[in-house]
């Protein structure tokens, strides 16, 4: 067996493993902020419409700002850029924190430092979706990926399940200090971090000519195109699911902020599940089935968690959905990365980011809007059946292909 088919081959790569095992630490904060900035949203202002707009202001400066983060990432260094955004990722949830702790805090100051945390992290995904190349090279990418997602999604298992415990016995404010806490060793990681070479940055055409050359490739490969507008339909209408958590497990399955953490935490089972089987593996044998049958099981699984009323099959239902969101959405990445030319990466990279993160504000603040009318499982049924028929849509495609 070679080495780049090992399974979780890019581990045996130093830069990697160090840099993975404080990816594995920030998150987990990450996600113990997001189930806590959750909670404490619903329990001010008890609307799923906030749920939704606090949603959309995490991931609106994606939307805004991500697509210039591509081009500093193939620019700049990338490291740097890392090192930077992660350091100014400690302030917001140290400032909510702090806002929670003194009685201070309000809906509009949760929104706010949700809207600073996008912003950084509109310049951090781009750059760190295209650095795994330059830690672990071309024969890893698929792996490191792979990894980079099980450290994503066990994180979301983990973070929850920590964050429900400590709102019970800590209190809210401490989720938030945690998750300032967890941002330094990846960057004390990236400043000892050495490279044996980089990626040679691309020349600067200005931004516009550098913009339009990343829009273009894409135009051109039918295959990538297919896909960025599939991910665009699950992120406008099936991604923001998460953000309406509390809403279920508050009114409709009546668990509390506990059994918020394991609806989470089961959701994350797997999609850690999903990553892991990919890295293991290494490659995928039929990568576009794989692919075309779980964008059908994700929005039918959406589905059927909007219809349910008992506790143990929502979170049964919920490991499914994870487990296919996952499977549809690292092999996606691979897919589109491993077509890349390296200078036109981050570019790319960015526009992937744009639809997968970036349409997510504006389908969470619909949700919420849709949500607040007709009511929150009921919103759930109708995107999720209108990211059944694009599943549905990109099989039928995949099956004529083949």
């Amino acid at each position: 067996m070679t080495e780049g088919k090992k399974p979780f081959s890019a581990l045996y790569i130093q830069n990697f493993r160090l840099f993975w095992i404080a990816q594995v630490i920030s998150l987990s904060g990450s996600w113990m902020h997001q189930m806590a900035q959750g909670w404490l949203i619903y329990q001010i202002a008890r609307s799923p419409l906030y749920l939704g707009i606090a949603g959309a202001a995490m991931t609106l400066p994606v939307l805004m700002f991500t697509l210039f983060g591509g081009i500093l990432a193939d620019r700049y260094s990338k490291r740097n850029i890392l090192i930077v955004t992660q350091t100014l990722s400690i302030f917001p949830p140290l400032i909510l924190g702090t806002l929670t702790y003194t009685g201070m805090v309000n809906v509009w100051y949760v929104i706010l430092t949700a809207f600073l945390l996008g912003t950084i992290n509109a310049f951090n995904i781009p750059a760190r979706q295209s650095f795994l190349i330059e830690m672990v090279g071309k024969g890893h990418l698929l792996n490191a990926i792979a990894l980079s997602s099980a450290a994503f999604n066990g994180a979301r298992i983990l973070g929850p399940l920590i964050a429900g415990l400590i709102i019970s016995w800590a209190g809210l404010p401490a989720c938030f200090y945690i998750n300032a806490l967890s941002f330094i060793p990846v960057v004390l990681v990236l400043k000892k971090m050495e490279l044996k070479g980089s990626v040679g940055t691309g020349s600067s055409k200005g931004i516009f000519s550098e913009f339009k050359e990343g829009i273009h490739f894409i135009l051109k490969q039918q295959d990538i195109l297919t896909l960025i507008l599939t991910i665009m339909v699950f992120s406008l209408f099936g991604i923001p699911f998460s953000q309406f958590f509390p809403v279920f497990a508050e009114d409709i399955l009546g668990v509390g902020a506990k059994g918020l953490g394991y609806m989470m935490s089961s959701a994350g089972a797997g999609a850690f599940t999903a990553a892991m089987i990919i890295a293991f593996r290494g490659r995928i044998r039929n990568t576009r089935r794989y692919m075309s049958i779980a964008a059908l099981i994700f929005p039918a699984a959406l589905v059927a968690f909007s219809l349910s009323r008992s506790y143990p099959l929502s979170l049964i239902i919920l490991v499914i959905v994870g487990w296919a969101a996952v499977s549809f959405l690292a092999t996606a990445n691979s897919s589109i990365q491993e077509d890349v030319r390296d200078d036109l990466r981050g570019r790319v990279m960015s526009v992937y980011a744009l639809v997968f993160l970036g349409m997510a504000p504006i389908g969470s603040a619909m949700i919420g809007y849709i949500a607040d009318k007709i009511g929150t499982p009921q919103a759930l049924t109708t995107a999720g059946t209108i990211c059944l028929i694009a599943g549905s849509v990109f099989f039928l495609r995949t099956r004529r292909k083949d």
